[in-house]
């Protein structure tokens, strides 16, 4: 007779409660150093060159997208210790010309990419496919290139990149679309205004 215990519900429950703080904490940090406030757009880098971006046309959105390393769920999955995410700020603009930068502060190469977010559903819900991405239908646009704008292979590691947009009226959900990233956390809502 084996004397091994199965974890209880509250071992459980602690593990995620701790899972969720961690969380909690490092995008509270993340945020409060403010990664675009001392970097402007002439001093950009990546791999230790420099970049020239462009100044910002419109409104400026700053996305920060952050991860804890390989600590992921399992594919396909929407539960576990995942410290994967995006936090956009300001998360609300009025419409017309939008520059989206991203600042890239985590371990793996990430994107963001712009999608209409219907009536009704709310920010995390799209169906996941068995290349554990989602359907990227209507996309606006993305930053998905170390160090320039729009799409590419993705954002490296300590790296920027940058979209500029003209976005209508109503509800968008930005996401990392990168196989399994977004069953991970990796989206938030952007609000657009009249």
């Amino acid at each position: 007779m084996s004397t091994r215990r199965r974890p209880g519900v509250w071992q459980i429950v602690a593990a995620a409660a701790a899972a969720l703080v961690l969380g909690i904490a490092s995008t509270v940090l993340l945020a409060a150093t403010h990664p675009f406030s001392s970097v402007g757009p002439s001093s950009w880098r990546a791999h230790g060159g420099r970049c020239a971006a462009p100044a910002p046309a419109g409104r400026t959105v700053d996305v920060l997208a952050s991860d804890m390393g390989h600590m992921g769920l399992a594919p396909g999955s929407r539960h576990g210790m995942s410290m994967m995410n995006l936090t956009v700020h300001p998360a609300t603009v009025p419409a017309g010309k939008v520059t989206l930068r991203v600042f890239n502060a985590g371990r793996l190469a990430h994107e963001v990419v712009v999608l209409p977010l219907p009536a009704g559903q709310s920010a995390g819900s799209r169906a996941i496919g068995s290349d554990l991405k989602i359907a990227e239908t209507g996309s606006r646009g993305e930053a998905s290139r170390t160090c320039g704008a729009g799409t590419g292979d993705g954002i490296a590691p300590g790296s920027r990149g940058w979209t500029t947009l003209t976005l209508a009226p109503g509800r968008y959900e930005l996401v990392c679309n990168f196989p399994g990233h977004y069953a991970s956390g990796m989206y938030t809502e952007l609000d657009v205004t009249r």
